[in-house]
């Protein structure tokens, strides 16, 4: 029996079916740089100061776009926008027309999925608050985001 990620385009999801597709690795929270010559765009290791680093959950994930001015409404963004998401996002896969990765919680059913498959920041990534600046964002770039 087919999922509903399977026959259903993203805008004709429910609000609890979108949710779902966030596997909670916390990827997106984390700093991006876009080089200005370039455009090229480099991810760092500090994340968000509202994302728990033991549990990559927002800590305030209702108030999070008023607390935090850059932070993404994916249901608000258009979908062209889905670029700047990691390669492995649920939304930007799908809009892509690609299939979940194997280790995603709804493939799964386990909640936990994306710690075991080594793909949650929760093992690399620093929270904002550590820094004494956001200019020191340079010093912690992991890698060119393609």
């Amino acid at each position: 029996m087919p999922k509903f990620w399977e026959i259903k385009s993203l805008s004709e999801m429910t609000d609890a079916e979108w949710e779902s597709l966030c596997d909670g690795c916390g990827q997106c929270c984390l700093h991006k740089l876009e080089d200005d010559d370039t455009g090229d765009i480099y991810i760092t290791r500090i994340a968000c100061q509202l994302l728990d680093l033991t549990t990559c959950q927002c800590t305030n994930y209702k108030q999070r776009t008023t607390l935090v001015a850059d932070c993404l409404a994916m249901r608000e963004m258009p979908a062209e926008k889905y670029s700047w998401m990691p390669k492995t996002c649920a939304y930007r896969l799908l809009h892509e027309g690609k299939p979940l990765p194997t280790w995603h919680p709804l493939r799964t059913s386990q909640k936990h999925s994306v710690k075991k498959a080594g793909m949650s920041v929760s093992h690399y990534a620093i929270s904002e608050a550590m820094l004494n600046s956001l200019n020191e964002l340079e010093d912690h770039i992991l890698e060119l985001h393609r």
